[in-house]
């Protein structure tokens, strides 16, 4: 039986991408540089936010001018992060359910631990027993850190941690947790992108991931 389950965040329990480019656009528009497709997001996100401004930036971009992107990005970022962003449809039920049969939900993200927990808390109450993010003093993902401090406090007996992601960056970190990882197809990436990191597990909605962690 898998206790506990350790979540990705963007892509996994949010549907936060329209919001992160709007953040993203915002920015480059203030600063006369060209702005990017949501399509284009869904492969700049993932590595947390100052990998995502030096993506979205021009590739000849200097420390300064990072600085100032990221700025404006996080000045409007906070004040519009829950605009367009919603929880993916079944996964408020389901992560009702674990805490229900006492199966614990954790969070690694490389997103700002203090808007992953504002965004948490909004979206899914107390469901979420601990979120660990960027900025908490872990290396970020896809170093495993974050998810075996998670997976060794909240261990079960007779039970191993699952890890719940929809990227490379998440399959790439349950790897090097050594933890089994499923999949989920309802993000940013590809099934072709997941496949090729031989996930325990694919899961292509709410209902089969629970059929994952349940068993049946």
């Amino acid at each position: 039986m898998y206790n506990p389950i350790i979540f990705d965040l963007d892509g996994t329990l949010l549907n936060s991408l329209a919001d992160l480019m709007a953040a993203g656009n915002y920015a480059l528009e203030q600063c006369g540089f060209p702005t990017h497709t949501e399509s284009e997001y869904q492969y700049f996100v993932g590595n947390g936010i100052p990998k995502l401004i030096e993506r979205i930036c021009p590739p000849d971009s200097d420390e300064e001018t990072l600085k100032r992107v990221h700025g404006i990005f996080t000045e409007y970022y906070e004040q519009h992060k829950s605009d367009l962003t919603r929880p993916y449809e079944g996964m408020r039920e389901l992560l009702e359910e674990l805490k229900q049969r006492g199966i614990t939900a954790a969070c690694n993200t490389n997103k700002d631990s203090r808007f992953a927990e504002e965004l948490l808390k909004m979206f899914y109450g107390d469901t979420i027993a601990e979120v660990v993010g960027a900025g908490l003093g872990f290396d970020i993902k896809p170093a495993p850190d974050a998810a075996l401090y998670l997976a060794g406090k909240y261990a079960k007996p007779d039970c191993k941690p699952l890890y719940v992601g929809d990227s490379n960056v998440d399959m790439q970190t349950a790897i090097n947790a050594e933890m089994d990882v499923c999949g989920v197809l309802w993000g940013f990436r590809t099934r072709e992108e997941l496949e090729k990191f031989d996930p325990a597990h694919i899961a292509e909605n709410a209902d089969k991931l629970r059929e994952v962690i349940l068993g049946g």
